[in-house]
């Protein structure tokens, strides 16, 4: 069965270079098993970066993706887990989606994140 994958990626900052570096992950990993979903990059397109991460709005349509859970898995993939990535988190714990993580690095800041979200619970 194919796998819907949600990648999970910083945006703001530098927007063009990490929408590259998100549909680069996006044609790595794309595969008859793998079909990875970054429904955020519409958003980008008519969303000025400010706006993006100012009004809590502008992710609603993430936050429904979650909760509908159209995908299989959250994959982190970066080298920084991002205010917007924590959300993600966040809602992947919410609805009991598996999260992985795309390096080392990132397995590291999700567990101290989750740990510390979980202790705040």
């Amino acid at each position: 069965m194919v796998k819907l994958v949600y990648i999970a990626h910083k945006i703001a900052g530098n927007v063009n270079e990490n929408v590259k570096d998100v549909l680069r992950i996006c044609r790595e990993v794309h595969n008859r098993d793998i079909v990875p979903i970054a429904p955020y990059l519409v958003a980008v397109q008519y969303l000025d970066d400010h706006l993006f991460v100012a009004i809590p709005n502008s992710l609603s349509s993430i936050r429904e993706h979650f909760k509908r859970k159209v995908m299989d898995e959250v994959w982190l993939c970066g080298s920084e887990i991002s205010t917007g990535m924590k959300e993600e988190i966040i809602l992947s714990l919410k609805y009991e989606i598996p999260i992985k993580c795309y390096n080392h690095n990132l397995q590291l800041q999700l567990d101290e994140f989750v740990a510390q979200y979980k202790s705040n619970q």
